[in-house]
């Protein structure tokens, strides 16, 4: 029977009441502090002058990114464990796999953008105000939403071409690519080898201007003549290196090996990290590590 089915089940994390109960104590709250930590990291920079550069112009981006990219996953997943309705339509499945794709891929560019940014600033110190345009920022933005949007594109569409028929439970909390692809009863050899492919080449890439960038930028900082400017220069680019190998390591993990679409049930847990903390620990790194945003954040409270 190939009948197309109306409905999922979301099976992620199925455990007895007490359970659930935790869980969606746990998702709220880390929710909440998620859109409450990116909005604090949006008005401090919106109403300081001293941060409208480039740097703060991604850090700004990054948080509005890490909002939408927890919303599209965070709040249903709340409301599941809490009611205990793990049903979604087919058309909401496919709507949350397309956001959820959109926002991860962008924020793969966005870091590895911000990491050409802090090269261009340890690097190319004298050059940086001219390099770094607004118009070269603003371009950097909209590439990277539309690499994202050429990627959910592809792994939606080739995902729901699948054929569903009769078994509705997927393997996970959210509607993930290769969770959905192993519900499927269709051959998904292609598309298994379609997302090893499109989200390796992604990682991959986004990785090595990272990797490239940073290796530059210790280069320049051994280089560096007093522990003083070592110390500066090294102190803004802690906080990205930070978040890189927390999002890296993660999604490099889950999508850039072979049989990541094999065993479903075992991403769960590791895809709590990137959907819910990553974006709920982001402002906390860039503020704890950043002398310049805990110095606005100062001054904000002051007044």
């Amino acid at each position: 029977n190939h009948t197309r089915i109306s409905e999922f089940i979301l099976v992620g994390f199925k455990s007895h009441p007490g359970s659930q109960l935790l869980l969606s104590v746990l998702f709220s709250t880390m929710y909440i502090v998620t859109v409450v930590g990116n909005l604090c990291m949006i008005l401090i920079i919106r109403m300081d002058s001293s941060l409208h550069t480039p740097m703060y112009f991604f850090l700004e981006n990054l948080s509005t990114l890490d909002i939408c990219y927890s919303s599209v996953i965070t709040p249903r997943a709340t409301l599941a464990f809490l009611l205990g309705r793990r049903n979604i339509s087919y058309n909401g499945c496919a709507s949350q796999m397309f956001f959820f794709s959109l926002f991860g891929t962008t924020e793969a560019f966005f870091l590895a953008v911000m990491a050409y940014d802090r090269f261009t600033a340890v690097c190319n110190p004298l050059l940086y105000q001219v390099i770094m345009s607004r118009r070269l920022c603003v371009l950097m933005v909209m590439g990277s939403y539309l690499s994202g949007c050429i990627n959910c594109t592809i792994q939606t569409g080739f995902t729901f071409s699948l054929s569903f028929c009769g078994r509705r439970e997927i393997n996970h909390f959210f509607c993930e690519v290769a969770a959905v692809i192993h519900a499927s009863c269709s051959d998904t050899l292609v598309n298994e080898l379609v997302m090893l492919a499109v989200c390796g080449s992604i990682i991959v890439g986004t990785a090595l201007v990272v990797f490239i960038s940073y290796g530059y930028i210790i280069i320049t900082i051994i280089q560096m003549p007093s522990a003083e400017s070592r110390h500066k220069a090294f102190s803004t680019c802690s906080s990205h290196m930070v978040t890189i190998c927390l999002f890296f390591g993660t999604v490099f993990f889950m999508y850039a090996q072979p049989g990541a679409a094999s065993s479903p049930s075992k991403s769960s847990t590791i895809s709590v990290f990137y959907t819910v903390v990553i974006p709920m620990l982001n402002p906390f790194i860039y503020t704890l590590r950043n002398t310049e945003v805990k110095g606005s954040l100062k001054k904000q409270l002051q007044r």
